[in-house]
Formats: structure tokens, sequence, C-alpha cells
């Protein structure tokens, strides 16, 4: 699949090897700098139009370059602009160096510069490839401006965080408006990244989409262009058994609300048929509160292998209220072949044997998606949850590598990663998700859509943007069996 290009992640590396491959294609690198910084000042002058002054603050690097430019078209265009530069500028190399020629002016130490009434600050110091913490000078102006509450309009992005991991470096400015340039990074879009941006907007400054998409990776936005052409659509001849038989298992009578929430949800999501396989003792009170949903006793796994060999079912959902033990990882297991979520306890009983999960799903196309929040992604791949230097996107990709399976790594910043190398940040999701049973209600919708015939990845990406969309369709004060009644899928954009 081809990720459109509005979506497209670079990480910093790839937006060097652009910036590269651009130069050797024969445009004017300084052409570059000119209309990206040209590009600020613009921003700038729309969004902040009562400044007093501008504070452009310049780095020593190419980030720096783009500050100069934007000072220089900020006075052109009638403004009060002040510049203060980090490090020596007569060791500016390149095309910072000529745009600091062209700027002509003055500049301070960054040092010296004290927030005032009506400033804007142009934070031009770092760009997307900081890879160490900033150095005290930087963290002690960040301070000011944060204790005066000066709005920062970001070059690229706020200096001090880390471009592909999205995690401040030592400290980091906190923008009201980021301009960065072709491509948004991951840093951009995961947590906390996201919430240090502000507005962001993305400025093409003339690469060709050609050069971008032979840099970059398989790391997009979460969309539903990328998946919408796959998501079933009810046709005039379409019967329940051709829109899939879910099956969501239900833990023992004091554990049942999780399973009801998950095949309720599946059954809104496009399931033709939702049934929940239940213990004896739950019977009882499953049936109480079922009705569109059927139900069936399942107790061991004589009775699960007896059933799936007769029934015609077509995708499984296990976890939610299950329990851990030997019991769920018997169930997993006898799915080896079968479309599985595997969400909650279900992934916590592989926690001591994960290769054994894994070797399990290992042949033929990917069938498993799991979907664990932070400590159960430690449970199953300690050594990666450890990995301080890796982003949220990394580790979901070598997990989902690893497992053999499409991994959905929950959060406000929900990461969805695939075992061929394709990754999605999803960013739809309004903060009133954060309540529980909300994951239940996640398994269930992507259940539904592997039952409906999506393919594991789709499926997955799918999920995650609807349910977030249905959590937007009910607003604050959200529970999640509302939640659950809003989970039809309903493509807006």
């Amino acid at each position: 699949m081809s990720f459109p290009i509005d979506h497209l992640l670079l990480t910093p590396n790839e937006m060097t090897a652009a910036d590269t491959a651009a130069a050797r294609s024969g445009i004017v690198s300084f052409d570059l700098m000119e209309r990206a910084g040209r590009a600020v000042a613009a921003s700038a002058l729309r969004n902040f139009p009562g400044a007093l002054r501008f504070a452009v603050l310049c780095g020593p690097g190419n980030n720096g370059g783009d500050g100069y430019v934007a000072a220089r078209a900020l006075v052109e265009a009638g403004a009060s602009v002040d510049v203060f530069h980090l490090g020596d500028p007569e060791r500016l190399k390149g095309d910072a160096r000529h745009a600091r020629h062209l700027w002509g002016g003055s500049s301070e130490p960054l040092e010296s510069y004290q927030p005032e009434q009506s400033d804007i600050v142009v934070d031009a110091l770092f760009g997307a490839g900081l890879a160490r913490d900033v150095p005290e000078a930087v963290q002690l102006v960040i301070g000011k401006v944060d204790g005066a509450k000066v709005p920062v309009l970001a070059v690229d992005l706020p200096s001090g965080l880390c471009g592909r991991r999205g995690v401040p470096l030592g400290a980091s400015f906190t923008a009201r408006h980021t301009v960065t340039f072709m491509a948004r990074k991951p840093g951009h879009l995961l947590l906390p990244g996201r919430s240090l941006c502000g507005d962001i907007e993305v400025f093409d400054i003339g690469i060709p989409a050609r050069i971008i998409r032979s840099v970059a990776g398989r790391i997009c936005e979460n969309s539903p262009l990328l998946w919408r052409d796959l998501v079933p659509a009810p046709e005039a001849a379409t019967h329940k058994y051709r829109r899939g038989h879910l099956v969501v298992f239900s833990g023992e009578g004091t554990k049942t609300g999780a399973a009801r929430l998950a095949a309720t949800a599946g059954l809104k999501a496009g399931a033709g048929l939702v049934t929940i396989g239940s213990p004896a003792d739950a019977l009882p009170v499953n049936a109480s509160s079922l009705t569109a949903v059927m139900l069936h006793q399942i107790d061991d796994l004589d009775d699960l292998q007896n059933w799936t060999a007769s029934a015609k079912l077509s995708a499984f959902v296990l976890g939610p209220g299950f329990s851990v033990g030997e019991k769920a990882r018997q169930f997993v297991l006898a799915f080896k072949d079968r479309p599985l979520v595997l969400d909650a306890d279900g992934i916590t009983s592989f926690k001591e044997r994960p290769s054994e999960l894994f070797d399990a799903f290992a042949g033929g196309e990917t069938r498993l998606v799991l979907t664990p929040h932070e400590g159960e992604f430690g449970r199953l791949f300690p050594d990666l949850a450890r990995e301080q230097d890796q982003s949220k996107v990394e580790k979901a990709l070598r997990a989902a590598e690893r497992a053999h399976a499409v991994i959905v790594y929950k959060g406000a910043d929900t990461v969805i990663a695939g075992p061929d190398g394709r990754a999605c940040i999803n960013a739809n999701g309004p903060p009133w998700l954060a309540t529980a049973g909300s994951g239940d209600v996640l398994a269930g919708m992507i259940g539904a859509l592997l039952a409906q015939g999506m393919p594991a990845f789709e499926a997955a990406a799918a999920g995650v943007y609807l349910h977030a969309e249905a959590a937007k369709r009910v607003g604050r004060g959200m529970t999640a069996e509302d939640l659950a009644a809003h989970a039809s899928v309903t493509l807006t954009g």
C-alpha cells in the first residue's frame, strides 16, 4: 500500500536524506531555506498580528538559518524584530552563514534575551534532528519564556523536542504554533510532543513528491484514506453470514461485563452475527443482559474444539474479563489458524511464555491482532519496553515483527504496527476515551472488521480510528456503554 503523501511522517534522518537528494537533483539548497524562512515569517504575521516585537532565536545550524531568513522577511514586512543567537555566529557554515549575512542586522547572545509583554518568540534554535539534551543556556531561556507566558512559534519542531520519539531532551519550548516543511515528523504526533507543538502547519518548500516518497519509510498518520476502500459495505444481496460471525469469550460469572461491551461493539461495527462464548456459571448473567447478541456455553477446550469444528465462525476476541491462566492459553492456541484479537487477560496469560504465542501464529498471512496498553506491552515485550532510546513506533514495529502480529500499542497516541514494516500513529482520539471499558469496545470493533474479511493491519487501523470517531459522537461524559452503542462504522472524512 502506498500511503498518501499528506499523511506520510518522515523521521529526522529521512528528512535529511530528502534535503540531500533535492540538492543532488539540482535544486539550490538556499532556495529551500529562503522559502522555509519566508513561510515562517508569513505564519508569524498571520497568527500573531498583535505582536509588538518578534524575538527570533537562531541556533547554530540550518534551523537557525531559517530563523535569519524569517527575521529579514519580518523586517521587510514592517515588523519590529530582535535576533538572538546561540553560540558564535561567525562559526556558521553554508546556507545558514549566507542567511545570516543577508539578514545584515545585529544580534545579541541568546542568554541576553528578556521576554517582554506582547513579544512573540520565533524559535529557530534546533530542528527535528536534535539528538542530545539542550544546552543549559537554552534551558534557561525556555524557563524564562514559559514563566512569562510568551507565545512561541516553532520552526520545524519546538526546540528540545526529539523529532523521532516526541519526548523533550532535557527541556522543550511549548509552542502555540509550529511550522514544519514538506512532512510532519513522528515527534509531531507522539506524546508528549503533540501537546508541545500547538497547531501544526506543513509548508511545501518545493522538494518534489518523488523525492519525499523515495526517502520515506512506511510510517504515516492513521486516516480513512489508508483503509476506506477495504471497509465492507452492505449490498442488496448481503445476509448475516456474509457479514461474518464474531465470537467474544466471556469470563466467569463475576467478570462478564467486558465481554458484553466487546460483543455489543462488534455487532454495531457490522458483524452479521455475534456470539458470546460463556462458561456455565456466567450463562444466567449474560443471558439476562443480551438480546441480539447470542450465547453459547463453552467451559473447556473440548467444548471449544467441538463448536469450532462444526459452526461457521469468522473471527474471535479473547481477553476482556477472561481471567489469566492456562485456559486462556489453550483457547488462544486453538485459534492459531484463525483471525484473533487478543486483549487484556489474553495477553497477560502469555507473560511467562511469549514465544509460545508468537510461534503459533508465525506461518501464513497475519491473522493475530494484539492490543496492549503500556503495562501489557511491557509484560509481553519487557526488553523493548525498557529501551529508552526507541520511539513508541520503533518499539511497536519490532514487537510486530517478533510476534508475527499486528500490534495496537494503545494510549492517547495509539500506534498500529504490522510485521511487514507499516506503522500508523492515531491522532483523532478525544481525551474522554480514557475510561474503563474503552479498550473492550475497541477489541470488539477490530474483531468485527476481521470477521467481515478485512486484512489484519487495515482492520486494526480502521478500528482504532473509528473507535475515536465514535467517542467524538458521544461527547464528554461518555461511558464505555455509550461508546459501544455508537460503534457503528461511520466515515465522514
